[in-house]
């Protein structure tokens, strides 16, 4: 989980535990329609569309696609896409792995 800069250490913890309590509930569900419920319920929209491209996009690049035709296609920037990029290229990368998983 990223630091924001003016956080205090506490509140910091709090956050970390949430989300760590939030993964392990997660990963103990295979009800789609569950997350897909309770994402939709803890997200804005926004929050929703901005999760559901990056996804949407890493799977493209995943797949072949350019980058510059994911701009086009998507309508979202180059920096955008090739931050997934270099996530997909990490060693052992989470991203990669959570498509491998979806496949």
């Amino acid at each position: 989980m990223e630091e924001t800069r003016d956080a205090d250490p506490e509140s910091e913890l709090i956050l970390k535990e949430a989300f760590d309590e939030l993964c392990s509930a997660l990963a103990k569900t295979n009800d789609t329609e569950l997350i897909a419920d309770f994402l939709t319920g803890l997200l804005t929209a926004t929050e929703k569309r901005e999760v559901s491209a990056r996804w949407a996009l890493v799977r493209e690049i995943d797949a072949g696609t350019t980058q510059r035709e994911i701009a086009r296609k998507m309508r979202l920037s180059l920096c955008k896409i090739t931050r997934g990029s270099k996530e997909l290229k990490k060693e052992n990368s989470p991203f990669k792995r959570m498509i491998d998983l979806h496949k």
